[in-house]
């Protein structure tokens, strides 16, 4: 079990970020997307120190460098301030599930700015991968409408969801794929819990000086006081930011990044039972299909 730490932390991550997706959606729906976002981290930042305190006895990161400071802070803006925040967007706008299936971008997301910072090389097999995954989402989102035009029967694509809301998953596929990449650089062999606490600070701080600037911040106090939201929204940040991306960080340690991503990426097809038992969402053997083949292409993006 051993030898397979990295694969294992890997689906792990995609379980806990399922139950955390389908948590945030129905808070978001209740007190909205801003004040889930920072409410969640600043719960989040309190369990991981309460852990790294039992385990590490370091409450806060003191013992991290500077270099790991610098590149984990850059990872926190840009995966938790600017990716989440689109992504809790596209929750509110359509729904966990498929924003989640358009999250399996980011795995390809992922090698390109690798491939970008790191020098990594796409092979055919990758763009191979790229193509299936786009098929299957395509496939998802896309509809045939017919519609009389100048007396003749005309059938045109169209999206099956909110091209806004569709825009806000994709640009948090985008924030999370470069959030991992730089996690990556900057975290090294360094504990990935108290990694995830530096990111969670640095959301927090972004959050709060974007709040103060829209002025948000009765938002936020009406979100504290509605018991409910607070339950969910609590659920969310023990799967998501204290477990979720703590193991994600564990698993591009043990394993390499590709396999990692790749595991991460079946929550597409683990939230559908979800979706329909708790939200009563009706999924047909389109979406199914779509999510599978998604998640296909995202495997052959790194055989």
């Amino acid at each position: 079990m051993q030898d397979h730490f990295g694969e294992i932390a890997g689906v792990l991550t995609a379980v806990f970020w399922t139950i955390t997706a389908l948590a945030f959606e129905s808070a978001g729906k209740k007190v909205g997307s801003l004040a889930v976002n920072l409410i969640r981290l600043v719960i989040a930042f309190f369990l991981i120190g309460t852990y790294s305190w039992l385990v590490r006895g370091f409450f806060f990161p003191t013992d991290a460098s500077w270099f790991a400071w610098k590149w984990l802070a850059i990872s926190g803006l840009i995966g938790f301030v600017i990716g989440d925040l689109l992504l809790f967007q596209s929750f509110v706008v359509i729904g966990a599930r498929v924003s989640m299936l358009l999250m399996a971008l980011a795995p390809p997301f992922a090698a390109f700015i690798g491939w970008l910072m790191l020098g990594e090389v796409l092979t055919p097999m990758n763009w191979a991968g790229m193509a299936v995954t786009m098929t299957g989402i395509v496939i998802v989102i896309l509809k045939r409408e017919k519609s009389e035009e100048n007396g003749a029967i005309v059938k045109k694509l169209k999206s099956s969801y909110s091209i806004p809301g569709l825009l806000l998953a994709t640009g948090g596929a985008l924030g999370q794929a470069a959030g991992l990449v730089i996690s990556k650089k900057g975290m090294g062999d360094y504990d990935a819990f108290s990694a995830t606490q530096i990111r969670v600070l640095t959301g927090i701080v972004g959050f709060s000086i974007l709040f103060f600037f829209i002025k948000r911040w009765p938002r936020v106090w009406a979100a504290l006081r509605n018991g409910s939201a607070m339950k969910r929204i609590t659920l969310g940040a023990f799967f998501g930011p204290f477990l979720g991306v703590s193991f994600s960080l564990l698993a591009v340690q043990h394993t390499q990044a590709g396999i990692a991503a790749t595991l991460m990426a079946i929550v597409p097809v683990l939230i559908i039972g979800p979706s329909i038992i708790l939200f009563n969402e009706k999924v047909n053997w389109k979406e199914i299909l779509g999510a599978i083949i998604t998640v296909g292409g995202v495997a052959m993006f790194f055989l």
